[in-house]
């Protein structure tokens, strides 16, 4: 969900401006993602990098989680849709944890839409700790060296419960990946658009489904798979 900052700055306002209108820009997206049947849809909000940023723009965004958390999880619960934090939430303090803990208790068994909130994550810190529990298993002598393949390195990923995505939308123009879901994107489709985050309303949202189903899918081979529906995910970065 990039160019939060910049759009604010871009209006004259406060980059915290920005953030806030991307809440109320991410709450309609989540809402038509529900019409078109997607089932999953994975955020990233907060990357392990985001806390080079200004000290003053940091708290501004660890208040806001927890704003949105009190005042959003009732009508998310009620709209059936289940919160997944996915990250190391670790370096947070204790009642914003709390409240992450909250939410997904809240909204555990609700199975008709899932949010996963990428929270302090980063895709090479996410391989990194994958291969130091498998390193475990195996000095423990839980497993040997040659049983690790793709399937065994997937269910130990923090995106084990879901299918890798088949979209991922870019916004604001940058065109690389950002240390996101390193091993989930491997054969997503990629739309990039220059539309910053807080200005990428339900029209864009359908240019990257159109552009998306326009494509054909081979995962490596020759045969094409339809992209007539999206029946699992989409990522923002």
């Amino acid at each position: 969900m990039d160019g939060n900052g910049r759009w604010g700055v871009n209006k004259g306002l406060t980059r915290s401006h920005g953030h806030n209108k991307g809440v109320s820009v991410l709450k309609n997206i989540i809402k038509v993602s529900k019409k078109l049947g997607v089932k999953v849809l994975t955020v990233y909000a907060f990357s392990t990098e985001n806390w080079t940023r200004p000290l003053e723009e940091v708290k501004f965004l660890l208040n806001l989680f927890e704003k949105v958390l009190e005042k959003e999880i009732d009508e998310l619960n009620k709209e059936l849709i289940r919160i997944k934090f996915i990250g190391d939430l670790s370096p947070f303090s204790e009642d914003l944890r709390k409240k992450f803990i909250e939410a997904e208790n809240i909204t555990h068994y609700n199975d008709q839409f899932t949010l996963n909130i990428c929270t302090n994550y980063g895709g090479r810190q996410e391989l990194v700790k994958v291969a130091k529990e498998l390193s475990r298993k195996s000095i423990s002598g839980e497993i040997k060296p040659d049983q690790i393949n793709e399937e065994m390195f997937e269910s130990h990923l923090l995106t084990c419960d879901f299918q890798d995505p088949d979209l991922l939308i870019r916004t604001s123009g940058e065109k690389r990946i950002s240390n996101f879901l390193l091993w989930q994107l491997a054969y997503s489709e990629i739309y990039i658009t220059d539309v910053l985050w807080p200005e990428f309303d339900e029209n864009e949202f359908y240019k990257a489904i159109i552009d998306y189903q326009s494509r054909n899918r081979r995962f490596g081979g020759i045969k094409s798979v339809s992209n007539q529906s999206l029946k699992s995910s989409l990522s923002y970065r």
